[in-house]
């Protein structure tokens, strides 16, 4: 198992790093966090322009056809910004759950669109009774007149607001399996009856969707047969969940390299603060949860490209990064101290995003438990 990076990976690896410094600097981030601003018009055409929107779309559909090691380097380098927005949401986990279940002619027809950055397709997946598995799907789609009713609330919807369309998981049979009877249906947020609000406290992407009697035409069923979706959902979002990691692992990256400068370039008692023993065993932890994030994650990208079973190392690239994520941003206040609280200064960047994505598609205790069912313990 080689985890370098090919001489390919080093030239995108580059040029997203050019890109961003160009695009966004960090008084741009600082000011789009301040107004709750996701993204703009303009940068999202630029990068569908460079092929970061279908990056593992198929080439049949206008994506890149890349595989998940080549996303994972994208997505280490926009967490590194750390760049908001859709990129994920839609051009992965969206695109993942489409190429998973959807029809020939519905990936022929929504997989280009998010490849070209005309359709933001965002799942809607957690509820009120908050988890990622089948029984804390709840919401029912009832049958009228050949369409579906849906009514009811998605909560921490990532990107919620900026989204076009959401793909929503709801229950279309009743089943005492509850990994059977769910559908998942492709819903326009602007759709009459949808209405979405920010959830405070979470990066400005993290929505409430309310649906009150919201009217989905049958044909927005992906796939063939209703009630079968759980299975797809599953797949697409274990293939995406170590390129969620890689994001991590750049925003990891970024703290460790602001604290490290940091360190040196503070002077107390007349000598820089890097010197000082306890600053020094910050900047270790830091350092021993970057390594971890970024090991684990790049043996389960390398693992799904090779096609060999990923389950557990998953599950552990989850749990690890997402608790390595939290911890270098409290190592990175500590060796900060005051001015790593303050808005200006770009670390609490990092810090809001690391508490948001804690808990996004499993927080550490969920994933070490299917890490253990994985395993048979």
């Amino acid at each position: 198992m080689d985890l370098s990076l090919t001489e390919n990976q080093e030239m995108l690896r580059n040029s997203v790093r050019e890109f961003i410094e160009n695009e966004f600097t960090k008084e741009t981030l600082v000011e789009m966090g301040k107004e709750n601003r996701a993204f703009s018009d303009e940068v999202w055409s630029k990068a569908s322009g460079l092929g970061w929107l279908g990056i593992i779309i198929p080439d049949r559909y206008g994506g890149e056809g890349r595989d998940l090691t080549d996303a994972g380097v994208l997505f280490q380098e926009l967490g590194r910004g750390p760049i908001p927005g859709p990129f994920f949401t839609s051009g992965i986990l969206g695109a993942s759950i489409v190429m998973e279940a959807g029809r020939d002619e519905q990936k022929s027809e929504i997989l280009p669109a998010i490849a070209q950055g005309r359709q933001i397709l965002v799942p809607a997946i957690t509820e009120e009774h908050y988890g990622w598995g089948p029984d804390n799907v709840h919401m029912t789609a009832q049958k009228r007149n050949g369409s579906y009713v849906l009514n009811g609330s998605k909560l921490f919807v990532q990107d919620g607001s900026d989204a076009s369309h959401l793909i929503c998981p709801v229950r279309t049979e009743s089943s005492e399996d509850p990994s059977q009877g769910i559908s998942l249906l492709v819903v326009d947020r602007h759709s009459p009856g949808i209405s979405s609000r920010y959830v405070d406290g979470f990066i400005a992407t993290s929505a409430v969707i309310d649906f009150d009697s919201v009217e989905v035409p049958e044909s927005n069923l992906l796939g063939n047969t209703p009630g079968q979706g759980w299975t797809a959902l599953s797949r697409a979002v274990q293939r995406s969940i170590p390129v969620l990691c890689a994001y991590k692992v750049g925003g990891c990256e970024a703290v460790f390299d602001m604290s490290v400068e940091y360190s040196r370039t503070r002077h107390q008692f007349g000598t820089p603060i890097g010197r000082f023993q306890r600053v020094q065993d910050h900047i270790v932890h830091l350092v021993n949860h970057l390594d971890a994030s970024r090991w684990t994650t790049y043996e389960a990208l390398w693992k799904l490209d090779e096609g060999r079973d990923a389950t557990s190392s998953v599950h552990l690239a989850k749990a690890v990064s997402s608790e390595g994520f939290f911890q270098a941003c409290n190592y990175a206040h500590e060796v900060h101290a005051g001015l790593g609280s303050m808005i200006e200064y770009g670390l609490t960047l990092y810090t809001k995003l690391s508490r948001t994505l804690y808990h996004y598609l499993g927080d550490p205790k969920y994933h070490k438990r299917k890490l253990a069912d994985a395993l048979d313990l």
